[in-house]
């Protein structure tokens, strides 16, 4: 079997994440790495919080704490919310971690050696009254493409523009907002992309054919462009520090690694704080470092995330000169909209990932995210569509169909699987229906195509039903006790085959299924064709419980209420 390094984009340490976030990158890392595991597969799913950069200082400085406590403490939060959407990481780390300071100061040390780093003189805003150059969103003013008078020095939000601060018209500090701004030169480190084009072109060449199109036309799209050199280092007090052995004086100015520099090598960081933490002192360099052909690294991320991960890592990584693992697959995903417009965490626009939770269990939440996640275009979350989906799927033909078969083969047969009757015509029918609706899903997982893949599951239960509607058990029990019997434990077998399969998607509800069977040795990870085409996995006589209600149906009163508390309207 393979070994699957999978890693998902890292959620930035200010805030909670919304479900765009939790849809782009984390939820379907999550479900990969669920399937690979149930198949057979070793598998490492890392990913940590990115705390490095200006918005965590500036979040610290506005809760009036230590921006090192300020990120403690979001990281433990959102790691609780993670927890809340089952969320499987075998490891999920700090970019601040000591492990990622020593390995990016490795990173940029062999950079330098071999001649893609150097320092240059540039020119910066500098606030007198604060003391100190304000890089990036340290800086606010008015865009001066749409006029948006709150532009940050990175970014305009509202036009989304790439800026610098040098191009806001009347700016101001985001620290004591004073407007007596100089520019001043001062010097900084340069990765010299340019150098590493051609480099670049020719591996994005050997991997694009195997990635999505959204993935490999935007790496190609940056590279038609060509790579500029880019400033790797910021004026800031908290990030990973430029290593005095190399550069004292920018050490002695409290020069730090930017954090797009820094944070894809926490992968790697948070990997080695993973072995770090284990008694048995895990191999990390195996997955990392000279690993072999049976690793195959996955990296999941939305699209604003993939020219970072498809050109400008692999350039870093092509420039150390040493044999760190590549990604060999890109599963990139586009924007999940809410009712047309963007989530925005700053503007706390949308449904936010702990607000989900309060709602409702998680496995609502993960269905339908992967059954409309925004893989080919943009997805939009509206409450229509989500309480549809719920009521439909969830709560209708998967729970409904649980419950039916449960509680009428308990209220006719008692509390264990009826045993009578041989199987026959309709019973082959459906054995060849799972097997190959099964196979059907398992070929969409292995694809990485999660709206077909849950299209394919959504199908496996609906077998189920169309089985249950053609037999009848509550008449046909009136004169074929047996054949009732036999349409049952058929049934819950198939109920078995689902707490298997669907555990991927809904892993809670999936155990309270397979719990509710006090079937000896129920340990397969996976179910075989023969097994999915015999359904005799259950075999009669084994004790099963009603499990309580696994989806509750979405009123109108649910729906009016959701809409008042978030908005329903197009934005």
């Amino acid at each position: 079997m393979a070994r699957h390094l999978i890693t998902s984009a890292l959620p930035y340490i200010n805030g909670i994440k919304h479900l765009g976030n939790m849809v782009g990158s984390m939820l379907p890392a999550d479900v990969y790495a669920r399937y690979l595991r149930l198949r057979g597969h070793e598998v490492l799913y890392i990913c940590a919080t990115d705390e490095h950069g200006t918005p965590a200082e500036l979040a610290a400085k506005e809760r009036g704490i230590p921006v090192a406590e300020f990120c403690a403490q979001a990281h433990d939060a959102q790691k609780a919310v993670y927890d809340g959407f089952s969320l499987a990481f075998d490891y999920f780390g700090r970019s601040s971690s000591p492990e990622n300071v020593e390995i990016t100061q490795h990173f940029a040390r062999r950079l330098h050696e071999n001649g893609f780093i150097e320092e240059r003189a540039i020119r910066q805003v500098y606030s007198p009254a604060d003391g100190r150059f304000l890089p990036d969103r340290y800086v606010e003013g008015t865009c001066p493409h749409c006029g948006y008078d709150k532009a940050r020095g990175d970014q305009c939000e509202n036009c989304t523009r790439v800026l610098d601060p040098t191009d806001l018209i009347n700016p101001r500090s985001a620290i004591s907002g004073s407007t007596e701004l100089e520019v001043r030169e001062t010097k900084h480190l340069f990765l010299l992309q340019s150098k590493l084009q051609h480099e670049v072109e020719e591996w994005v060449a050997r991997h694009e054919d195997r990635w999505p199109q959204l993935a490999s036309s935007i790496a190609r799209k940056w590279l038609t462009e060509g790579l500029h050199d880019r400033a790797i280092t910021r004026d800031l007090d908290w990030g990973v520090p430029v290593p005095a052995d190399t550069w004292p004086e920018l050490a002695a100015e409290g020069k730090v690694f930017y954090v797009w520099f820094d944070a894809p090598i926490e992968y790697i960081g948070a990997t080695k704080e993973w072995a770090d933490q284990d008694p048995e002192n895990r191999d990390w360099k195996s997955w990392w470092y000279e690993a072999d052909d049976t690793v195959h690294y996955t990296e999941f991320m939305a699209k604003d995330n993939v020219p970072f991960h498809t050109v400008m890592f692999p350039a870093t990584e092509l420039g150390v000169r040493e044999p760190w693992k590549k990604v060999d697959y890109v599963k990139a995903f586009n924007w999940l909209t809410y009712y047309g417009g963007k989530f925005s965490t700053s503007q706390k626009r949308g449904v936010f990932t702990d607000q989900a939770l309060e709602i409702l269990p998680a496995d609502y939440w993960r269905y339908f995210l992967m059954a409309n996640a925004p893989e080919s275009d943009d997805s939009s979350f509206t409450w229509e569509h989500f309480t549809a989906t719920v009521n439909k799927d969830l709560a209708d033909t998967l729970g409904n169909f649980v419950n039916r078969v449960l509680s009428f083969s308990k209220k006719r047969f008692g509390a264990e699987v009826p045993a009578g009757g041989a199987p026959g015509a309709a019973e082959e029918r459906l054995g060849e229906e799972i097997a190959r609706l099964l196979a059907e899903y398992e070929e969409q997982m292995e694809a990485l195509q999660f709206r077909k893949a849950s299209a394919a599951l959504r199908a496996l239960w609906s077998a189920g039903n169309s089985y249950l509607e053609e037999k009848a058990p509550w008449l046909e029990i009136k004169t074929d006790q047996d054949g009732a019997a036999l349409t049952l434990r058929t049934a819950m077998n198939l109920i078995h085959l689902y707490a298997v399969v669907s555990e991927p998607f809904i892993p809670t509800t999936a155990k309270a299924m397979r719990t509710a069977f006090a079937l000896s040795g129920d340990t397969a990870p996976w179910a075989t064709p023969d097994q999915a085409r015999a359904l005799t996995t259950l075999p009669a006589g084994t004790p099963f419980t009603v499990p309580p209600v696994l989806f509750a149906k979405l009123t109108e009163d649910d729906l009016t209420t959701y809409k008042e508390r978030f908005g329903g309207t197009d934005q």
